[in-house]
């Protein structure tokens, strides 16, 4: 598959010798951002239970990234995720370590590079200590930092993706939240209009909305 990264292709590659479904490496030099950047379908489908959303997005991350600050990533954004989904406001979703679930963090907190974040070290950060790198805690503060600094669904995505290097996957893990904050309607029509599969996106994007609220 095209620009596949070597984590993903030897989880993939584990599971077809193993069938074990949490094949993802543990090791901290693979906690890229492999996991988090395709995260959403995970707490929207699970969100009527925010803490079960967040236990599952774990899971999700484990199927090729198992490292712990990959895990905890996804977990971090996921909660974002379903409280954008419950109503919260932005002002909620950034304050510090906001969770849907009151306590969660405090009962099942967060490794201390991704508890950082949530603490909000994009807050006070600028490029170029904002990067859109590989690694998935970067990535993270980045697409929080983006999304801290803008008005609208396309400020903000033109912030991530102009921070360069991992470009595309700090603009997907910014549009995950952004887009569930802002709505559909806020992502100008050219960019949605040149979706490859566009039919079948929202059509699926439809149905796990339906199932989240």
């Amino acid at each position: 598959a095209f620009d596949i990264g070597y984590t993903v292709s030897g989880s993939l590659r584990k599971f077809e010798e193993t069938r074990e479904p949490y094949s993802g490496p543990e090791g901290p030099m693979t906690a890229g951002n492999g996991s988090i950047m395709r995260l959403a379908p995970v707490p929207m489908f699970f969100a009527r239970d925010p803490e079960k959303a967040i236990e599952m997005s774990a899971s999700s991350s484990k199927t090729t990234h198992g490292a712990t600050t990959a895990v905890d990533a996804c977990r971090y954004l996921a909660g974002l995720i379903v409280g954008a989904l419950g109503g919260a406001s932005k002002e909620e979703l950034l304050s510090a370590r906001y969770c849907p679930v009151p306590e969660y963090w405090q009962k099942n907190p967060l490794v201390a590079e991704i508890d950082e974040v949530a603490a909000g070290s994009f807050k006070s950060k600028e490029p170029p200590e904002i990067v859109g790198s590989g690694y998935v805690v970067k990535t993270l503060e980045a697409a929080l930092w983006a999304f801290h600094r803008n008005e609208s669904f396309k400020e903000g995505c033109l912030l991530a993706v102009n921070l360069g290097n991992d470009a595309d996957t700090t603009a997907a893990v910014y549009g995950q939240l952004a887009g569930t904050h802002y709505g559909v309607g806020d992502i100008p029509e050219t960019w949605r209009s040149k979706l490859a599969l566009q039919d079948l996106i929202v059509d699926y994007a439809d149905r796990l909305y339906e199932l989240s609220v």
